[in-house]
């Protein structure tokens, strides 16, 4: 789902991050009317959603998924913090880990945590009060993904890639068998938390609530002991990109002790792949904190 850089002509990606700038800013300016109340909870929803998305699972024909997670942060923290909680990881992501491109951000923002999470929230804000309200959290997970995946293809084909049928086909039904699963651990996690604290996703409960404190321990599971069954098969979109014959278009613009989420300098590949997950959740923790509290600061009259 994350866009390199080299993958994007100029013009798009440039025009992208035009758009996604001010889109963001209004977010943010949304969240900061509407989510004061959920702002402590914005670290630890960060964090676990960032420790599940190094987490990849096989899809078939060797390609993987991850959680990307935008359903989940909209249906727990409401669609514009959300995307500031989503935005946020994007940016880490790239300039920390250089996973998406830099020059590409403001598309993958617009994909992932602008549109997909608007697209994950409106089946559940519409369902949520009538008995389909789990269905609506399902759709929600599935079309994040699958409406991500179509805006990534669409500004790929107007970066001048041409797709042909074949890989077109396999490419798209990769593409909702991950939204699918998306879905189900979407559904799979919001139902564990209103079990453990039920009323905690409407009027969530503070730092020390039993849902919140399960959710910060699976982040530093996944990202301790994840990486250690993560599947290493490329994920839908580099699997397009390899059967396009684009891959070797990507460009790194520079790289840091953490690329492709490896210390190297911890040593053996369990600790290289363990301290960056864990260092990643701590930036990504505090990030996500001090916007929670910008935002949770009462508004001048």
């Amino acid at each position: 789902m994350h866009i390199p850089d080299g993958f994007l002509s100029p013009p798009v990606w440039a025009a992208l991050d035009v758009v996604s700038v001010p889109a963001v800013g209004f977010m943010a300016r949304r969240a900061q009317r509407t989510a004061a109340d959920r702002a402590p909870l914005l670290g630890v929803m960060g964090a676990f959603v960032f420790a599940a998305q190094m987490i990849n699972f096989p899809v078939g024909l060797g390609t993987s998924g991850h959680l990307v997670g935008g359903a989940l942060l909209a249906c727990t923290l409401g669609p514009a913090a959300a995307s500031m909680v989503m935005t946020a990881i994007l940016v880490v992501q790239a300039l920390v880990f250089q996973d998406g491109g830099v020059l590409a951000l403001g598309a993958n923002v617009l994909n992932m945590a602008l549109i997909g999470v608007m697209a994950g929230y409106l089946p559940y804000r519409y369902w949520a009060n009538t008995p389909l309200r789990r269905a609506g959290v399902f759709l929600g997970g599935f079309l994040s993904v699958l409406v991500g995946a179509s805006l990534a293809m669409a500004q790929l084909a107007a970066s001048g890639v041409s797709f042909t049928g074949p890989v077109l086909a396999v490419s798209a039904g990769l593409f909702v068998v991950t939204a699918v699963l998306e879905g189900l651990i979407t559904l799979a996690v919001f139902e564990a938390v209103e079990r453990l604290n039920p009323g905690w996703v409407n009027t969530p409960a503070g730092a020390g609530s039993r849902a919140t404190g399960l959710l910060a321990a699976a982040a530093v599971l996944l990202a301790a002991v994840g990486v250690l069954v993560a599947s290493g098969s490329p994920d839908g979109l580099e699997n397009l990109a390899e059967q396009s014959g684009i891959a070797s278009r990507a460009v790194t613009l520079f790289t840091t002790p953490l690329t492709d989420y490896e210390w190297k300098a911890a040593g053996g590949e369990w600790l290289s792949k363990a301290g960056a997950g864990l260092a990643g959740l701590a930036v990504i923790y505090v990030l996500c904190s001090m916007m929670g509290r910008l935002i949770g600061r009462p508004r001048n009259s």
